[in-house]
Formats: structure tokens, C-alpha cells, sequence
């Protein structure tokens, strides 16, 4: 794996770009995860014996890169997943998807169902027992004719499992790259970014924002 890429640090929390194919945490495939890459990066920087304490306050699925935000004490933790709780945490990000859309701007609203066992979801009605309400902006900011594929943002209001992937897969566009849900891109990697957070800064409850784009190479040579 490359060197940690870290965008912001301070005595409260660490900012740092998630590589694509690693874990926020540590799973059962046993692989290295984020969490244990900071907290070594940490103990190596500050020279910190025993261990160290580094707060999860978000995830990325696996496949997914880009910015992820932790905390570096407990209270900067409650503090932070208090704003995720009340949708003061703000999350954007960028996918490359199938065809040419609409309407430039638009929203989408579903009832999804997490079926546990298979470790996907499913558009649902919303009177299914255990489904959860949906919802997440899009802009279209490029459109390539040629391969017929476009460039979107996408604001996030609820964090449901796979919940762009599904969405976008619902709505006839699915990700560029997708394994679950796509159509495009098969083998490829999945085309989803996460590239800017907005947060209150959990001491100084300063207004911070922070941004991550993906390397322009690939699929996302539609970035250029």
C-alpha cells in the first residue's frame, strides 16, 4: 500500500484519503484496514507507547476511496458521530455512471432493505417490515458521448448500506465498475468517490471543509 495521505491533523482529529479495496475497519478477510494503518502511523509519528486511540466515525464500503475523518480522543468521537446523528456532517461525493441523464439536477427518495445474509440492498416498498427512507441530491457535471457515460456529485442525506450504488443502480444509471448492482465495467474498479466533508470542528467548533479528487487516470480520466 502507498504512504498514508494525510489532508488535515490536529490534536483532535486526522483527515486522510482512503485508498480504494481497503477496509474502514478490521473484517474478517483479516486484510490491513484504515484503522490500524493510522493508528501505527500515529504511534510511528508521536512515538507513542501501548495503544493508541483512534475513533471510527464513518465508513466507506471497501471498493469505495477517497476522504474519511477520525477522531484522535473520545470526545472529539462523541462529539463527531453527534453531528453525523444530526445530519450536521456533511458527505459529497463523485461517481462516474452509465448514460445520459434527464434532468442536469435532480433527487432521488426510496425505501431500501438490507438483506443481511447475501450483504446487499434492495429497493423496497416502504411499508416492508425494516426498510429505511433514502434520500441523496445529484448534479450531472459532464456528459461523454462517446462512451456514453456521465460524470455526477451526489449529496448524501442518509448513510444507508450501499445506498448511492443502489440508488443511481435504480434509477437506470448504476456506477461505472459497480460488481453488485452495475451493468458497465465488469472487473473494473467501481467509480464511486467520496471527495469532500464538511464538518464542525468537534473543539472549536469551527466550520472545516475538506476535499480529496481521484487521480484522473482510468475511468476518471473524465475528470480532465
Amino acid at each position: 500500500m502507498k504512504k498514508l495521505n494525510v489532508i488535515y491533523e490536529d490534536n483532535h482529529i486526522i483527515v486522510v484519503e482512503k485508498p480504494p479495496n481497503i477496509p474502514s475497519q478490521a473484517d474478517k478477510t483479516e486484510d490491513i484496514d484504515m484503522l490500524t494503518i493510522i493508528k501505527g502511523y500515529i504511534k510511528e509519528k508521536y512515538n507513542k507507547p501501548g495503544n493508541v486511540y483512534i475513533g471510527l466515525i464513518h465508513r466507506l464500503d471497501r471498493p469505495v476511496g477517497g476522504i474519511m475523518i477520525f477522531a484522535k480522543t473520545s470526545k472529539s468521537a462523541s462529539r463527531l458521530s453527534e453531528q453525523v446523528r444530526n445530519k450536521d456532517f456533511e458527505k459529497e461525493y463523485l461517481a462516474v455512471v452509465d448514460g445520459k441523464f434527464e434532468k442536469i439536477i435532480g433527487t432521488l427518495e426510496d425505501y431500501l432493505y438490507k438483506d443481511q445474509r447475501n450483504n446487499i440492498s434492495k429497493v423496497v416498498n416502504k411499508e416492508k417490515k425494516n426498510s429505511k427512507f433514502a434520500k441523496l441530491d445529484y448534479e450531472v457535471l459532464k456528459y461523454n458521448e462517446i462512451k456514453n457515460l456521465s460524470l455526477v456529485r451526489i449529496k448524501l442525506y442518509t448513510g444507508r448500506h450501499h445506498q448511492i450504488r443502489l440508488q443511481l443502480a435504480n434509477f437506470g444509471h448504476s456506477i461505472y465498475g459497480d460488481q453488485k448492482y452495475g451493468t458497465r465495467g465488469r472487473g473494473k474498479q467501481i467509480a464511486l468517490w467520496a471527495y469532500k466533508l464538511k464538518i464542525l470542528h468537534p473543539v472549536t467548533k469551527k466550520q472545516m471543509i475538506f476535499k480529496c479528487l481521484p487521480e484522473p487516470v482510468g475511468t476518471w480520466c473524465i475528470l480532465k
